[in-house]
């Protein structure tokens, strides 16, 4: 098989993995993540100094070390105190606990561009902080929230690759397999690559709708 052949052979592969693997990955871990960010958030704009310097440490350490050594831990550290941790879940927890750091910095970025005016006017109604928050706030700064936290998600999709490195058989890892296999990896790696451009084109295209969706309900 010569290699423009190869390259087209391998594009049906490559694709099905991603639409199975690579991108329920991402999805999954980035609802766990999202679902960290916002409570690291919060906590990182409590007036309560051990939660704040809690969040604060948590997002040091997410931020301040590459996601491979956080896999890596997880994966191969684990192990060494007792912790057996499937290729999957390992990739999951890794992924999520690295999307919760860096994505709560961007909720709590949109939870105080909302007016304090807002929280004032709720308060004056009679509602609490924490109906405050969820009736008032949160909905704002979703909106608020949504493309810096689409170009997490899409980063996360080219990152799953590395999930290849601990065995999770996803798009990148069906392409080594298919380069092992045929020993032309540029012809494979390169079909692996385009791939990953049409997936995040598409993801793109997405984005861009639901931001005019959003917009259409913003007074100007």
């Amino acid at each position: 098989m010569d290699g423009w052949e190869l390259f087209l052979s391998s594009l049906g592969p490559l694709a099905l993995a991603g639409a199975t693997a690579s991108i329920p990955l991402a999805v999954i871990s980035f609802a766990v993540g999202l679902a960290i960010a916002v409570g690291i958030a919060l906590m990182r704009i409590s007036q309560n100094r051990v939660l704040s310097a809690t969040a604060r440490t948590y997002i040091s350490i997410i931020r301040g070390t590459p996601l491979l050594v956080q896999l890596f831990v997880i994966f191969y550290g684990l192990p060494s105190i007792g912790l057996l941790v499937d290729p999957w879940p390992s990739a999951i927890v890794a992924f999520s606990l690295n999307v919760g750091g860096y994505a709560a910095e961007v909720v709590r970025a949109a939870i105080l561009s909302v007016p304090k005016g807002q929280w004032e006017a709720a308060y004056t109604v009679g509602m609490g902080r924490a109906r405050t928050l969820r009736r008032i706030i949160l909905p704002q700064a979703a909106r608020v929230s949504v493309p810096p936290l689409s170009n997490t998600f899409i980063s996360l999709v080219k990152d799953t690759s590395l999930a290849s490195l601990i065995l999770v058989t996803e798009l990148f890892r069906i392409g080594q397999q298919i380069a092992s296999a045929s020993q032309k990896f540029m012809v494979v790696y390169l079909a692996a690559a385009l791939v990953y451009w049409v997936f995040c084109l598409v993801l793109s295209g997405l984005q861009n709708l639901v931001e005019k969706r959003l917009d259409r309900h913003v007074a100007r």
